[in-house]
Parts: C-alpha cells; sequence; structure tokens
C-alpha cells in the first residue's frame, strides 16, 4: 500500500470510528457513499468524479466527533439550540480536513452537503451552482438514507415515500437535474441492495432493545456481535446468506464496545478509489 493509499486508508477508518458514536447510523457512511457513486454514475460523470462522489459520502459526516454524545444520541427530535449544535458539523469537518494531504478529496463534500440550491442551508448559505458539485449528490444520497433509515424516535420511510419527498423539494433542498437522476434509480434494483445495508450483501439487523446492528463480512457463525446502544451480546448465526442473531442475555465490556472501523470493507474500498483519485 503506498503512502497516499495508508492516509486514505486511515482518513476513511476515522470517519468510521466517528459514526459509531451514534449506535443508530450503524452502516449510514456505507450507505450514503453507495447512493453517491450510484448518483454520480447515472449522472454520467467522470471515473474520477464518481470515485470522488463515493469518498465524498464516506466522509461527509466527518465533523460529528465535535458533537455531544448528549445531542448525538438523543432519543428523541433534538430542540432548536441542540439542532444549531449538529448544524456546526459541515464546519468543524472542513478543519479538521484543513491541513490533511488528501483534504482535496473531499473537503467540498464536508463542508457542503448541508447547502441547498434555495440558499436556505448551512454553514454559508450558498446557493445553485455555487455549491459545489459532490456537495449536490452528497446532500440527495444523505437526506435520501436518513429518510429511509431507522432511528431511536421514529422507523425508516418506504423507498417510494422518501423519493416523494425528494421530487417534491427539487430544486429547493435538492439540485434539479442531480435530484432528476437519482429519481431514474427507483426503476432499478440497485437502491434497494443498499436500504437497510452496512456493506454489500449484509443486511442490518436488529438487536432486542430495538437499535440496528451491522454484521461485518468477516465475522462467522456462532461470533458474539454486540449493540453499542444497549450493550447487549447475541450469538450469530449463519446458514449461507442468511444470517440471524439470538441474544444471550449477557453484556458486553468496554473493550468489545469501544468504537472501531471495519477493515476489509475499508480496505476494498481503497482498493477501488485509489486508481482514480490518488
Amino acid at each position: 500500500m503506498s503512502e497516499k493509499e495508508s492516509l486514505l486508508n486511515t482518513l476513511l477508518g476515522l470517519s468510521m470510528i466517528v459514526e459509531a458514536r451514534d449506535p443508530y447510523t450503524g452502516g449510514h457512511l456505507w450507505r450514503v457513499s453507495q447512493f453517491s457513486k450510484l448518483l454520480a454514475q447515472q449522472a454520467g460523470l467522470s471515473r474520477r468524479d464518481i470515485a470522488l462522489s463515493e469518498v465524498g459520502g464516506f466522509l461527509h459526516d466527518l465533523g460529528k466527533v465535535g458533537v455531544p454524545d448528549a445531542i448525538l444520541n438523543k432519543p428523541d427530535r433534538l430542540t432548536d439550540g441542540e439542532y444549531d449544535v449538529i448544524k456546526t458539523h459541515p464546519a468543524v469537518g472542513g478543519k479538521l480536513l484543513s491541513n490533511h494531504p488528501l483534504a482535496n478529496l473531499a473537503f467540498d463534500a464536508v463542508v457542503g452537503h448541508h447547502e441547498r440550491p434555495d440558499g436556505n442551508g448551512y454553514p454559508n448559505r450558498i446557493a445553485g451552482d455555487v455549491i459545489p458539485e459532490v456537495a449536490r449528490i452528497v446532500s440527495i444520497a444523505d437526506a435520501f438514507d436518513a429518510m429511509t433509515s431507522t432511528r431511536a424516535y421514529r422507523k425508516g420511510m418506504r423507498m417510494e415515500k422518501a423519493l416523494d419527498i425528494i421530487r417534491e423539494e427539487t430544486g429547493r433542498q435538492f439540485d434539479a437535474p442531480l435530484a432528476k437522476h437519482f429519481l431514474a434509480l427507483s426503476g432499478t434494483s440497485e437502491l434497494a441492495h443498499i436500504i437497510g445495508h452496512s456493506e454489500p450483501g449484509l443486511p442490518l439487523l436488529q438487536c432486542g432493545c430495538g437499535a440496528p446492528l451491522a454484521i461485518r463480512s468477516a465475522q462467522r457463525d456462532g461470533d458474539h456481535v454486540y449493540c453499542h446502544c444497549c450493550g447487549g451480546e447475541s450469538r450469530l448465526s449463519k446458514h449461507g446468506d442468511d444470517r440471524k442473531i439470538e441474544m444471550t442475555g449477557e453484556k458486553g465490556d468496554a473493550s468489545v464496545l469501544a468504537p472501531d472501523s471495519d477493515s476489509d470493507l475499508i480496505g476494498a474500498m481503497v482498493e477501488d478509489i485509489a486508481p482514480h483519485v490518488l
């Protein structure tokens, strides 16, 4: 692995550790990266821009490292003040990236993914085509995953309802040409293979407490998996491509509940992306 590939590997891994602080967003970064990749492909972008969309989608929430756990993990709707804290994460992410050797790969997506074509986004309230294209792509992918994913206070929407909202908000919250390309994906099976998954072919499972559990490809039949919401331990059973969990009644300790990253998933992403962006 080259020095730049190692830097990209570390950056993606750091972002995954930040994500792990919120037990209800398991797989969010991977899903947003894949929705972004699909959208960039559908829009006919270059292979480099497709790869940059994938990287930007994976790193977009890096700035949430600066959001307190009490807000990030609140099992209810946020107050206006708490939402103001959440809204700092694009700028914080930009500051974290600003001196990184690979900042140019994701800076625009990290800082701009909550800007809106109508100028009512944040942090800079820029509008229209002034918003970098990769940020406009990640904005659609991020919102679509947020709508179709289960959170502590609500169940995920059906895909059709989320697509209707994107259609209704075209030109206001979402870039019109890119939204049209994303809506065109509704006639394919590609979105369904990402919704509710944490990586290729691995749908999220559900802990007894209701939180989603992200299973990794390297985990084997009989392995223990742990819920980062309640700390509960479950035993994984695998039968072909089918995976199920059974709670053991035990609780995990700090060593197994500490946030970490999936080296296999990230390694595969780096191998796919690096030739086009490094």
